[in-house]
C-alpha cells in the first residue's frame, strides 16, 4: 500500500483512529492505540499512580469465601477453572448496529438506569459473554462513561485509565460485528479473552483482535486496572484459531 493510499485510509487516519472502529475496541478504556502504544515502547514505564476507591452504578456483593465475592446479582454456575472449545448459545440483541450476547444463565443478569448491562456468571463462559458485552457498551457514546465507571476493576491505573476515555465523535458510518473469540487463560480469579472483531467504513474493511484482561472483583467480571494496557488490539488476516460467534 502507498503512502498516499495510507493517508486515504479511513482506518489510519488520526482523527479517525482516536474515534472509530480500529480503536472502537479501545476506546472500551478510551486507550488511542497508535499514540499510546508508541509513548509506552520509547519511554520508561511510569511509576504507577496511587489507587483510589472506585465508583460503580451498580451495587456489589456481600463478601463470600469466593475470592472477588459471590456474584453481585446471584447467578449460579460458579467455575474456577476450566476452558472454552465450542462457542456457547446466546440471544443476540442489538445496540445501536452491533450485536452483543445476552443468556438468563451467563450473563448479564442486571442494567442500571443508565443503561449500563451487568453481572455476569463466575465462569469461563460467563466471562466470554463480559468481554463481548464490554465491547459493545464501551463503543457506545451513550453509555460508555457510565459503563467504564463500573466495568472497569479497582487498580493502580483505574484513575489514569477513566482518563483515558475517548471519544468516539466521527465515527458515523463505521460497523462492526463479532465474529468470534478465544480464551487464552482462566483460573476464576482471572480471565485473557481474546475477540475477533470485523470492522469496515467507508468501503475498508479489516479484522481485529482484541485480547481481554479481566478480574473476578465485588461480585462481577471486571477490566483489570493491574496494567497500564489491559486490552490490547491487532489487525488478523482471518479467523484461524478462533471459534466462530456472533450474530
Amino acid at each position: 500500500m502507498t503512502t498516499d493510499d495510507n493517508e486515504q485510509s479511513p482506518f489510519t487516519r488520526p482523527g479517525f483512529i482516536a474515534a472509530a472502529v480500529v480503536v472502537a475496541l479501545v476506546v472500551v478504556l478510551g486507550i488511542v492505540v497508535a499514540i499510546v502504544s508508541a509513548t509506552r515502547s520509547d519511554d520508561p514505564a511510569p511509576e504507577p499512580p496511587s489507587p483510589s476507591p472506585a465508583t460503580s452504578a451498580a451495587p456489589t456483593s456481600e463478601s463470600s469465601d469466593v475470592a472477588g465475592g459471590a456474584s453481585v446479582c446471584g447467578l449460579e454456575g460458579e467455575e474456577l477453572a476450566g476452558t472454552l472449545s465450542t462457542a456457547p448459545a446466546a440471544d443476540w440483541a442489538y445496540q445501536g448496529t452491533t450485536a452483543y450476547p445476552t443468556s438468563p444463565e451467563f450473563g448479564p443478569g442486571e442494567t442500571t438506569a443508565d443503561g449500563v448491562r451487568f453481572c455476569f456468571q463466575h465462569s469461563p463462559t460467563g466471562a466470554l459473554f463480559m468481554a463481548a458485552n464490554a465491547l459493545v457498551q464501551g463503543s457506545d457514546p451513550a453509555v460508555s462513561q457510565a459503563w467504564i465507571e463500573y466495568g472497569l476493576a479497582d487498580g493502580p491505573y483505574r484513575e489514569e485509565l477513566i482518563g483515558q476515555v475517548g471519544d468516539t465523535s466521527g465515527s458515523e458510518g463505521t460497523r462492526m460485528s463479532l465474529a468470534g473469540f478465544r480464551l487464552l487463560a482462566y483460573d476464576g480469579d482471572t480471565a485473557r479473552v481474546d475477540l475477533a472483531v470485523r470492522a469496515s467504513a467507508e468501503g475498508q474493511n479489516l479484522t481485529l483482535s482484541g485480547v481481554y484482561e479481566l478480574v473476578w472483583q465485588d461480585g462481577d467480571w471486571k477490566i483489570s486496572a493491574d496494567v497500564a494496557q489491559p486490552l490490547n488490539t491487532a489487525t488478523v488476516p482471518d479467523l484461524a484459531g478462533y471459534i466462530t460467534w456472533g450474530e
